[in-house]
C-alpha cells in the first residue's frame, strides 16, 4: 500500500462535496491526480476513469471504492483520496454509501504493482468486522489518521518503517497549519479557497494567497467554466470546484481547491 501511503505524504487527500454525486467527486480526485508533476501533460484522467465507471461500478464495500484509469505508457502508480463526508451514491455491493474513493492512475509497468495494493487494500477491509468504521470518521483529521492505521496494520513487517514514514508526515502537516497560504508537500501546493462570481458580477476571490488571487479574478468567464467543466486553469494553477450554492441576482459561491505543482511537468511526447 506504498502508493496509497504517498498520497497522504504528499497532500493528496482531500474532502469531497457533501452532495453525493459521484461524477462530481471522481473529476475533482482526477484532476488532482492531473495536477502531479510526474503524470504526463494532456493525460485525460478523468474521461478515462468515468469511461472506466460506465461499465461497472468499482466500489469494494465497506464505505470504499477504488477507481482506475490506465495509460498505455511506463510511468509511476499515482493515486489521489477522497472523504466524503455524507458518503457518495456509488452502487456498492453492500449498498452502503462510499466513504473513501481511493483513484488510481495505472501506466502500464505498473499494473502488478496496482493489483497487489488493491488486493491489500480488500484483505484489509474484508478483516474489519465494524461496518461503520469508515462512518464514524467525522473529519479529513480523522480519516487521515485511520488510513494511517490501515497502512500500518496491512504492511505487517514493514510496519516499523511506515510508522516512522506516517510520524514525520503528522509532523510536516502540523508544521504546515500554521501556514495560512496552504499546504506544500512534495511537488504540490494545495490552497482552499471560496470564489464568489457570477455572469454579471467581479469575481471576488477569498483567500490568504495574493497573486492567486489577482489571476483568479483576473479570469475570463470564470463562473461558466467552473460550471460547466468544475475545474479551470489559471496561472499555471488548477482551480477544482467542490461544490457551488446559487445566490439571488446569478451569484454564486464556489467551494474550491487550487493545486498547482512545484516543478514543470514533463512536455508532452511528440505526435507519431
Amino acid at each position: 500500500m506504498n502508493s496509497l501511503l504517498e498520497a497522504l505524504q504528499e497532500g493528496r487527500l482531500v474532502e469531497l462535496p457533501d452532495d453525493r454525486n459521484k461524477e462530481r467527486c471522481l473529476t475533482i480526485l482526477a484532476n488532482l491526480i492531473e495536477a502531479v508533476p510526474a503524470v504526463p501533460a494532456g493525460t485525460d484522467v478523468a474521461g478515462a476513469v468515468l469511461s472506466r465507471e460506465a461499465t461497472g461500478s468499482t466500489a469494494l464495500g465497506k464505505g470504499w471504492a477504488c477507481p482506475h484509469a490506465r495509460l498505455g505508457n511506463d510511468g509511476d502508480l499515482v493515486c489521489a483520496v477522497g472523504w466524503s463526508p455524507s458518503g457518495v451514491d456509488y452502487g456498492a455491493p453492500d449498498n452502503h454509501p462510499v466513504r473513501i474513493v481511493v483513484m488510481y492512475l495505472v501506466p502500464l509497468n505498473q499494473k502488478n504493482s496496482y493489483l497487489r495494493e488493491i488486493s491489500a487494500i480488500a484483505r484489509v477491509l474484508q478483516a474489519q468486522t465494524d461496518d461503520a468504521t469508515w462512518a464514524n470518521v467525522h473529519d479529513l483529521t480523522q480519516a487521515r489518521n485511520a488510513l494511517l492505521d490501515m497502512i500500518g496494520a496491512a504492511l505487517g513487517s514493514a510496519a516499523p518503517e511506515a510508522r516512522a514514514r506516517m510520524v514525520r508526515l503528522e509532523a510536516r502537516q502540523a508544521a504546515s497549519a500554521v501556514q495560512p497560504s496552504g499546504i506544500a508537500l512534495a511537488g504540490l501546493t494545495v490552497q482552499a479557497l471560496t470564489i464568489v462570481a457570477g455572469p454579471s458580477l467581479k469575481t471576488v476571490v477569498l483567500t490568504q494567497h495574493r497573486d492567486l488571487m489577482e489571476l483568479i479574478e483576473a479570469a475570463p468567464d470564470l463562473a461558466a467554466t467552473l460550471t460547466r467543466q468544475g475545474a479551470v486553469e489559471v496561472g499555471g494553477w488548477r482551480i477544482l470546484s467542490r461544490g457551488a450554492t446559487p445566490y439571488p441576482a446569478d451569484r454564486i459561491l464556489f467551494d474550491c481547491l487550487a493545486v498547482k505543482g512545484m516543478q514543470e511537468r514533463p512536455p508532452a511526447p511528440p505526435a507519431a
